[in-house]
């Protein structure tokens, strides 16, 4: 059984898309749609912005958004999963490969998602760190520690055995930083991100998107989407709205959701978008899977 996976955040590049725009007629168009519907040439900063440019979050989901679910448009017949899944912001776009919402809806709510969750960056300075080579048990237990002394840090990203992001306050993710290197972590790494993804400082940005989401006409997708919160296959239009809106404050289980889907059969998986970040990630969860690119 085949699965197609899309990334998130942190897989963009300066050029992505480019040769999908100058290839493909139906990509070009759905490239022009975006611009319209976005109301700025977003192409010009994938195609030729600087990597600077490319970081600002609301340039960088829709930006993946697009190069992702245009490329799964442009496989046409080819596009025959057994179920879907994306990191994050990825789900998003697994979600419109599937047919559960129009490319449309699904690029007005990118941008919102995007711009809401900017806000609640700027409005609480947070941050995120990758964690190496230590128990998510132990990870966990130290984020709850330094969450009951008033600062806010908690696990946001399980990406594979071996490698937890933790996100949130500054000051609680350099302090979960020390202690987790003194429990014998390889690396406690802060990453170069905007804020506190995947964590309750995100609550602000989850109520937007909810209302957004909440207006937002969802159909049953063409196969499962395993999604982030569940780690499980969902086809339920209503059950995908709720999984979709908890997302944003809760932790992203991907070691559980290619753990799920291992066990549920899946054995190949093809990237969808920018990128090799997934299937990295894939072949650390599962050695014996087949991950390429589309």
């Amino acid at each position: 059984m085949k699965a197609y996976i899309f990334p998130g955040q942190g897989s963009q590049y300066s050029g992505m898309g480019k040769e999908l725009f100058e290839m493909s007629d139906s990509a070009r168009t759905l490239f022009e749609k975006a611009n319209s519907i976005l109301g700025f040439h977003i192409t010009g900063t994938m195609f030729g912005g600087t990597d600077e440019e490319l970081k600002q979050t609301k340039i960088t989901q829709p930006a993946i958004f697009l190069h992702s679910v245009i490329l799964a448009k442009t496989l046409g017949e080819n596009f025959k999963p057994d179920a879907v899944a994306g990191h994050s912001l990825g789900e998003f776009s697994a979600l419109v490969a599937a047919n559960a919402m129009s490319f449309e809806d699904g690029i007005s709510l990118v941008y919102k998602r995007a711009m809401a969750m900017q806000k609640a960056c700027e409005a609480h300075p947070s941050t995120m760190a990758a964690i190496l080579n230590l128990d998510d048990k132990i990870v966990e237990d130290i984020c709850a520690e330094i969450t009951a002394s008033g600062e806010v840090v908690v696990a946001a990203n399980y990406n594979c055995p071996g490698q937890l992001v933790i996100s949130g306050s500054i000051k609680g993710v350099n302090t979960a930083c020390e202690k987790m290197k003194a429990a014998g972590a390889k690396r406690a790494l802060v990453l170069p991100v905007g804020g506190a993804f995947h964590s309750p400082l995100m609550e602000p940005a989850k109520k937007e998107l909810a209302e957004a989401i909440n207006g937002t006409n969802f159909s049953k997708p063409i196969c499962p989407i395993y999604q982030n919160v569940t780690a499980s296959a969902v086809t339920d239009p209503v059950e995908i709205k709720k999984n979709l809106i908890a997302q944003l404050t809760a932790p992203v289980r991907w070691t559980q959701t290619i753990q799920q889907m291992t066990t549920d059969g899946i054995n190949s998986y093809v990237e969808v978008g920018p990128g090799k970040v997934l299937q990295g990630l894939v072949k650390k969860i599962n050695k014996d899977a087949e991950a390429v690119s589309a």
